[in-house]
């Protein structure tokens, strides 16, 4: 980055304005050309205007032509604002548009124009299953009329119900559905097994959530392997018997935990006397580290929930379920142990890819989301992305009240309840965003104390929130709420009856008040944004204690030894609002700095899984194999059927260009985990894990042909081919599951920390 970027950056992160923006004014220009074609389209009939659907080639003829449909087919018919957010994702860019302004069927026309552009097929990328198959079968009028075929995929979807999806011009698919049928595809031994057709177009729906918070999470295609022992649970038996500030502790920030000397010696007691720290004990000790971290640092109703015999965790971005999703490093089967579960496998890596290596192999993205701003320098760091904002429709005139800052947290609330209360006491709806399940209950039993019926939308009834939140804004409705980011349905005022929804916007409209700060503004500005959509009124409050997490973590340094403050412990300091405000900022930095690291070391893999995919292709393809087996063997084939010979030599080629990939990653997974010791001999893990992984790779190619001819020279062929023959058959299971992020670091990490406290503590 050159001195003057660097320079315009500062200036934008001063200003609280990280992203700049596009000038919206070329395409402003076109839309009075655009309503100039409203008579003449209304005038044809259906059939007419989806011929002439067919021959749009241009944004004006777009736009028109969607508007007219939408029209039809939903009674809707686009603002101006929304054919403008429709034209900026034609021009490739991420646009933020309010909560409530109509992002679904702005999509709708930009996948028509991408379609008519030559940019299909379109994938629309979701946060979740649900949305995908809502927005598909919303729309579907609408792409009838404008001639353009769509479909959805979900998790239960078949593979012939995945190929017929994907064979439309439009496909709306989660995010991690798409990433994982594209690595499926990437294992087919028959090119007709693909479901996917080459990628070509994302519109990127919650495109903050999914390119940023969600960028760094792995993708996993997994398979059996045979005798996978489970060392866990002896692990969480012995931790679950220690004693908290005795045995061992933890850390002021929450993110780590370390064995005392006296925890060390009861638990080398326990395992007979031997020595955790001798060389032979490495994978004990390091089993015993996860049990801590699982016992001591992750909480049931926190970052998980137990449901149906499993632990499900709870992506904090969205206070909801995260499907699929798993931690790595052995803390999912730590957890499991913990809550007397059996473990699941996670099983031998056979692919996989980060989310933002996927959204990357589109040629072409763009995206939506109501909170694009705050990212926009990572955005352009990492995807090349500009942020287009569109304005609202009807300007917005919700009220944002400065936080109230508290003392303490059970002042917090207190203060939190009452006004609650007084609220619904007028008959003033009220949604209440909090930070995880647990705190979403506990204030639900407060105000049932309080005499205030609730609504709890959490990550522990999530089918339902659909229904929960379309009846927020209803007169005297309460509802509590996880975070409200990518929930996808808008919050009407009063309902269906335009006298209830006047009675509503009489008392102020709805009322968001949150319990606390979350460590992304965005977060926090999407729950802002359920009030006050579509120049409804609204008003929204945060509460904030000095003991919240966010500000223990981040700021405890800036808050004054004794700051002003009322009687009821509400803080009136202008240095403590500033500290606040400040901790969200550096966990938001931090957060980044997370991405940018763990996308560095992804990066080598990255181009190495790509160039293997290139070699693959090629053998699926071609003949490469079989005229490479002609060269090294031609005793043996020059007698064989030319069929046997393309068919055995492809099978065995991808076979073994499989296995040694599988083997690769989980070499470089090791070589991750302990490239950082030797940070402690002030090497850079960075290049070191580049100096393992190069040669690793480049010694990958020769192998797959070595092991190829070595196969097929053993093998004894008859009148068929049969895999069975030459013994390489493929895992009988495989699975698909998301790497959650851990907080804590590697195994080795953590082993490091804990031998650094023993050492200054003086050890035993």
């Amino acid at each position: 980055m050159g001195v003057s970027q660097r320079l315009k950056s500062r200036v934008r992160r001063f200003l609280q304005k990280p992203g700049s923006t596009v000038d919206l004014t070329p395409l402003a220009r076109l839309l009075p050309d655009i309503e100039a074609r409203e008579e003449e389209l209304s005038a044809l009939d259906d059939a007419e205007l989806t011929e002439l659907a067919g021959q749009a080639d241009d944004f004006t003829a777009i736009c028109a032509i969607g508007r007219e449909a939408a029209r039809r087919a939903l009674d809707q018919r686009p603002y101006d604002v929304q054919l403008l957010g429709a034209m900026s994702l034609l021009a490739g860019k991420v646009v933020e548009m309010a909560t409530g302004e109509g992002k679904t069927l702005t999509a709708t026309v930009a996948a028509y124009g991408h379609v008519r552009l030559g940019n299909g097929p379109v994938h629309v990328l979701t946060v979740n299953d649900y949305l995908a198959r809502r927005d598909a079968e919303w729309m579907a009028p609408v792409y009838a009329l404008l001639g353009i075929s769509v479909g959805w995929v979900n998790e239960g979807s078949t593979p012939e119900e995945r190929r017929a999806a994907y064979a439309r011009d439009v496909t709306y698919v989660s995010v991690s559905e798409a990433g994982f049928d594209y690595l499926r595809d990437q294992l087919v031994t028959d090119i007709e097994e693909r479901v996917q057709r080459p990628l070509a177009t994302a519109i990127v729906d919650e495109a903050d959530s999914i390119l940023i918070d969600e960028a760094r999470v792995p993708m996993v295609l997994a398979g059996a392997v045979p005798g996978e022992q489970d060392p866990v649970h002896t692990a969480a038996a012995l931790v679950r018997g220690l004693t908290a500030g005795t045995d061992y502790t933890v850390a002021e920030d929450g993110r780590s935990a370390a064995f005392t000397s006296r925890g060390l010696a009861r638990l080398e007691a326990k395992l007979g006397g031997l020595d955790l720290y001798a060389e032979d004990n490495f994978e004990q000790i390091s089993a015993l580290n996860v049990a801590l971290h699982a016992h001591a640092l992750l909480h049931r109703d926190v970052d998980y929930i137990v449901r149906n015999g499993a632990v499900e965790l709870i992506d904090e971005m969205r206070g909801r379920v995260a499907q699929r999703r798993r931690w790595p490093d052995g803390l999912q089967a730590a957890v499991e142990a913990k809550e007397g579960l059996d473990a699941t496998a996670e099983g031998e890596v056979l692919g996989t890819i980060a989310v933002q290596a996927f959204v990357a192999l589109y040629p072409t993205v763009c995206g939506m989301t109501a909170t694009a701003v705050l990212v926009g320098d990572q955005l352009r760091e990492f995807f090349g992305l500009e942020v287009a904002v569109i304005p609202p429709n009807t300007p917005c005139i919700r009220v944002d009240n400065p936080d109230r800052i508290y003392a303490t947290r059970a002042e917090k609330e207190d203060a939190l309840v009452d006004e609650i209360r007084r609220c619904h006491s007028a008959g003033r709806p009220v949604l209440v965003g909090t930070l995880d399940v647990k705190e979403s209950e506990g204030l639900a039993a407060a105000l049932a104390a309080a005499d205030v019926p609730c609504v709890v939308l959490n990550a522990k009834n999530d089918a339902e929130e659909a229904s929960i939140i379309a009846e927020a804004g209803t007169y005297g409705a309460v509802t509590v709420s996880t975070q409200m980011a990518g929930r996808g349905v808008d919050i009407r005022l009063g309902g269906s009856e335009q006298a209830d929804r006047d009675r509503v916007a009489e008392l102020g409209g709805l009322y968001v008040m949150g319990s606390g700060r979350h460590d992304s503004r965005r977060v926090d500005d999407q729950l802002r944004g359920r009030a006050g959509r579509q120049g409804d009124p609204g008003e929204s409050v945060f509460f904030v204690s000095l003991e919240d997490d966010l500000v223990v973590r981040h700021a405890a340094d800036a808050i004054p030894p004794s700051p002003r403050m009322n009687a009821d412990g509400l803080v009136t300091d202008d240095q403590v609002e500033y500290a606040v405000e400040h901790a969200q900022r550096v966990a938001e930095g931090v957060n980044h700095e997370i991405h940018r690291n763990t996308w560095r070391y992804s990066v080598v893999i990255e181009q190495q899984r790509k160039a293997l995919a290139e070699r693959r292709e090629r053998l699926l393809t071609s003949e490469v194999a079989a005229l490479m087996l002609l060269e090294r063997l031609p005793e043996k084939t020059k007698e064989m059927d030319e069929d046997i010979l393309s068919r055995a030599s492809r099978s065995i080629a991808l076979y073994h260009l499989d296995r040694l990939w599988a083997e690769h990653l989980a070499e470089l997974s090791e070589v991750r985990e302990g490239v950082h010791l030797r940070a402690l001999g002030r090497l850079d893990p960075l290049d070191e894990f580049h100096r393992a992984a190069v040669p690793a790779f480049n010694e990958l190619m020769p192998e797959i042909e070595r092991r190829t001819v070595q196969t097929f020279s053993e093998t004894e062929f008859g009148d068929e081919w049969e895999p069975d023959a030459a013994n390489i058959m493929r895992p009988t299971a495989t699975w698909t599951y998301l790497v959650h992020d851990n907080p804590f670091g590697s195994e080795l990490d953590r082993l490091i920390a804990s031998i650094g406290r023993r050492l200054r503590s003086g050890g035993r």
